[in-house]
């Protein structure tokens, strides 16, 4: 059995990185360990270069709590602005001990302006998704995309695919090594 050190205790972060890895290698057992990971970024990343490396830092750090992992895994999800508007998307980056990287990030969508105008204020976005919709620690449960889309996608199934893509580089090692 494989061991993935996830740097978060979000438990919609942890049910996207196993739902990756398990349909990326079907045929390998995983468990999946949560350990605290600092980003070492603002807490609600503002472009895409800051939020790819809050990502990198939590997977180093994920590996770092526990070097006999097989991988460690950072997700972070930012914002991005774009003229007026704030685009919201996440990036998700997969270490191993022996210096295998690999990265996806997940689809971009547009945050309404109530929210995005309250991430010009400061609050994060999950924060902000609470205060707007009436919701409750939203960033654990179905995330601003599940809020917008009815639940169509979650946030866990907007980051599978990111997972997926960020594992790429270990299905392929001979490709990338």
């Amino acid at each position: 059995m494989k061991t993935i050190v996830l740097a978060s205790r979000n438990p919609v972060k942890a049910q996207a990185a196993l739902t990756g890895f398990q349909r990326m290698f079907p045929d390998e057992a995983f468990k999946l360990e949560m350990t605290a990971g600092e980003s070492g970024v603002r807490s609600q990343p503002l472009s895409s270069d800051e939020t790819l490396t809050g990502a990198c830092n939590r997977a180093r750090a994920a590996l770092q709590a526990q070097p006999e992992a097989d991988f460690g895994v950072g997700i972070e999800g930012g914002v991005e602005p774009h003229g007026d508007e704030l685009s919201a998307f996440a990036w998700v980056v997969v270490l191993s001990p022996d210096g295998m990287e690999g990265k996806g990030r997940t689809g971009t969508f547009f945050l309404p302006p109530a929210v995005a105008e309250l991430i010009h204020q400061g609050k994060e976005l999950g924060e902000a998704d609470d205060i707007v919709f009436a919701q409750s620690n939203s960033k654990q449960k179905n995330g601003a995309i599940g809020i917008l889309t009815g639940d169509v996608i979650d946030r866990a199934a907007l980051y599978v695919p990111a997972v997926i893509m960020a594992l790429v580089p270990f299905k392929n090692p001979e490709l990338y090594r």
